[in-house]
């Protein structure tokens, strides 16, 4: 069974790039750039893996990820961050599994995923 990996973006370009390279590695992919209705995308997909931009249009995604890890439905999900801002406390604090730094090498992006969903 593919494990399901489910990213929000608010750049396209990166989401499509990432996609393509997930979809390679055999992972499913749902990508999505808009907040509004991730927690109602994150109920109906069930994702094995999340993948989060820090600075998105709305909330960042570190409030996301603190929603996600203290709601009893998804607090098993592996969340990742990716951020140009690491050095910014409030990602750390959010509970997150795992940090990447913008701009990320892909085999950086694939150590961390496969790392987080096939331990």
């Amino acid at each position: 069974m593919l494990k399901r990996i489910l990213m929000l973006d608010d750049n396209q370009d990166i989401l499509d790039i990432v996609k393509e390279i997930l979809l390679y590695e055999q992972f499913e992919v749902k990508i999505i750039s808009d907040s509004k209705n991730f927690i109602a995308t994150l109920i109906n997909y069930r994702p094995d893996l999340i993948i989060l931009d820090y600075k998105l249009n709305g909330p960042n995604g570190d409030d996301i990820c603190r929603q996600i890890k203290t709601d009893s439905r998804f607090c098993d999900i592996p969340v990742i961050i990716c951020s140009a801002y690491l050095n910014n406390d409030d990602i750390l604090a959010c509970g997150c599994d795992a940090t990447i730094a913008k701009p990320f090498g892909l085999e950086e992006l694939l150590d961390k995923v496969n790392g987080l969903v096939c331990s």
